[in-house]
């Protein structure tokens, strides 16, 4: 039965050009919900709409993806029941009392990124910033690499999903003009590497790529700092 469910996923997925892992997920859950019979009539329509011109987001700015007006489609038909075993997050009787909110799980919030990722927004900016102790270092010609692995997240704002309990591990890319500049500081056990970089998702190896912009340590900012602080003259 689950592998019936998979296959009939990936040709609805492929016929919708769908290939975020989410929303094929997503797709999973409908067949097993609904059943092979009906996601496909849902995806006759689909296609049949996307030939006469597709659904427009509700802000009239776009037409939905293919994807998008297929989830569109199914979210409005189906029984609130349904609804709510396939997006956990849309859950709760019409006319219940609201109760005090509680943050979503994560894995809800995969579900929410189908709905998110409708529209993109566009970045101009980004960056990320590790602090903490390198691994072992990898030259090669003009390139340092390391890794960094995150342990327990900080307190993070209320109403925040906590994050999964497995450490995030990245991959350090720095030049060896920069690395030059912090390869004895770094020696001491007590101090910390401060790296700034762009962040690239690595698809091939499932891991975060930190491609560094600045690197320092805490120790040399504390030098840094010391060094340029006034210095009063006596009476």
């Amino acid at each position: 039965m689950e592998r019936e469910v998979k296959t009939t996923a990936a040709g609805v997925a492929q016929r919708l050009n769908e290939t975020d892992p989410a929303a094929i997920g997503q797709i999973e859950r409908i067949v097993e919900r609904l059943g092979a019979k009906a996601v496909q009539a849902f995806l006759r329509e689909t296609l049949e709409i996307e030939k006469q011109g597709g659904i427009m987001l509700s802000d009239g700015s776009r037409r939905r993806t293919p994807g998008g007006a297929f989830f569109y489609l199914v979210k409005g038909r189906i029984s609130r029941r349904d609804r709510a075993a396939v997006w956990p997050h849309l859950a709760g009787p019409a006319g219940q009392k609201k109760q005090k909110a509680e943050p979503p799980a994560w894995e809800e919030c995969l579900d929410l990124v189908l709905e998110a990722t409708e529209e993109k927004g566009e970045a101009t900016t980004v960056k990320i910033t590790l602090i903490g102790r390198p691994g072992r270092i990898v030259e090669k010609a003009d390139m340092v690499l390391t890794t960094m692995q995150g342990t327990k997240p900080p307190t993070l704002p209320k109403g925040l999903p906590a994050p999964p309990a497995e450490p995030t591990t990245y991959l350090v890319y720095i030049a060896r003009k920069q690395w030059g500049k912090v390869a004895e500081a770094i020696q001491a056990p007590d101090d910390k590497l401060i790296v700034e970089g762009y962040p690239v998702f690595e698809k091939r190896l499932g891991a975060m790529v930190v491609l560094a912009t600045n690197v320092t340590t805490k120790n040399l900012q504390v030098a840094k700092r010391e060094q340029s602080a006034p210095v009063c003259a006596a009476p």
